[in-house]
């Protein structure tokens, strides 16, 4: 080899290293800009603990460990003398999602949304509406009448819903600041049951789709980020796990992991036949 050739490979080889650079820059860049909004307010993590169960135990390690900025609550929860006050568990810092668990019926969710801002829970409420008890699942046009009347009272509504482009379409009508639809059954950690519909609302609908009930790993979690779903709420997961802190950095790492592959854009998939990665021919020439 000549200076000649030896110059342009130092040359090139200069060239790789900047270009690599470069590219590690702009991808730390679109990072930092990824920014996760909900009704004008934004977060940094895309993890959001669910209610049901609790304990400061689950709550703890949702906020160390999972990164947890939104913590969901059921209202009743918030003002009973019986049983525990998840109030006091909740750092002052996390914002506060109530929910309308236990509401049959439009009328009745208003009731609890309306409820929780008066008991000081803010604006954020979680729209659910079962009256199916046995499969808890949710009643979407209930959930479209509930969701119009709180967004017109100023509420950041977030309506839990099985995966439906037609009723989505109405929640952005009727003023959601997000969707929610179900991966699978409340607590059956089963996983995307329904990753298909999932993935038409992601392509069709203008509004961050967090995706809510079901998800039991954190692999279904990064799956559904890779998707291109812009959160993730989980509760069952992390508390029947056997070991909660970790499984909660775990969730995390898998959410972060998720987005990352969401922004790079996923490898191509062959349908047919295959694609050698290391040259076939030319080898044993001399």
């Amino acid at each position: 080899m000549d200076e000649k050739e030896e110059t342009r490979e130092e040359e090139a080889a200069k060239s790789g290293v900047v270009n690599a650079d470069a590219a590690r820059a702009d991808a730390a860049k679109r990072l930092a800009d990824d920014k996760f909004i909900l009704g004008g307010h934004e977060f940094s993590s895309r993890f959001i603990l669910g209610s049901g169960k609790y304990s400061m135990k689950l709550i703890d390690a949702a906020v160390k460990d999972a990164g947890a900025e939104i913590i969901t609550l059921a209202v009743r929860r918030a003002n009973t003398k019986d049983q525990e006050n998840i109030l006091d568990y909740i750092p002052k810092n996390v914002t506060l999602l109530p929910n309308t668990s236990g509401a049959r019926n439009a009328d009745e969710a208003v009731r609890i949304a309306r409820l929780a801002r008066a008991l000081g829970c803010g604006d954020f409420v979680k729209v659910e509406i079962m009256r199916d008890t046995k499969y808890l699942l949710p009643d979407n046009q209930e959930t479209i009448k509930a969701t119009e009347i709180l967004a017109n009272e100023g509420f950041v509504v977030l309506p839990y819903m099985y995966p439906d482009l037609n009723a989505a379409r109405d929640l952005v009508n009727a003023g959601a600041a997000a969707v929610m639809p179900l991966a699978s059954p409340i607590g059956s950690n089963k996983g995307l049951a329904t990753k298909d519909f999932i993935q038409i609302l992601i392509n069709e609908i203008d509004l961050p789709i967090i995706v809510d009930a079901g998800i039991g790993r954190p692999s279904q979690a990064c799956e559904a980020m890779e998707m291109g779903a812009a959160a993730i709420m989980a509760n069952t997961a992390l508390a029947t796990a056997g070991d909660l802190p970790l499984m909660a950095s775990a969730f995390k790492d898998a959410i972060i992991a998720g987005r990352k592959a969401y922004l790079s854009g996923l490898g191509r998939v062959l349908t047919r036949g295959a694609s050698a990665s290391d040259p076939l021919t030319g080898f044993l020439r001399n």
